[in-house]
């Protein structure tokens, strides 16, 4: 099991920027993928980013793409979520969670570990 910890949320407003972190513990880091999530009052937990053991390939959802950046630093076992541009949709409580597996994946029910989440609130 990996143990995670986030931080970084908070309140900004549109338009404006945050960089969450997640520091693990446990196995190995550079072992496995690493993914954001989010998830809105009333909704179900969503996809943001997912990148590989070695920060080599990322892959983002649609609706943060070009606006959101995932990275690695294997070295202080940590994975950052840099969020530009933000907008009142993109509130919600961000997780970061660590795949069973080395290989970027989006499928939920494929991370095993998570953190206890961030909000993140952006005013209009």
């Amino acid at each position: 099991q990996v143990q995670l910890v986030e931080s970084g949320g908070g309140l900004v407003q549109a338009g404006g920027s945050l960089r969450l972190s997640c520091t693990a513990s446990g196995r190995t880091f550079s072992s496995y993928a690493m993914g954001w999530f989010r998830q809105a009052p009333g909704k179900e937990r969503d996809f943001v980013a997912a990148i590989n053991w070695s920060g080599g390939s990322t892959y983002y959802a649609d609706s943060v793409k070009g606006r959101f950046t995932i990275s690695r630093d294997n070295a202080k076992n940590t994975v950052y979520l840099q969020m530009n541009s933000l907008k009142p949709e993109d509130t919600a409580v961000y997780y970061c969670a660590a795949s069973r597996y080395s290989g970027i994946t989006i499928r939920i029910s494929l991370y095993d570990s998570w953190g206890q989440g961030t909000q993140v609130t952006v005013s209009s």
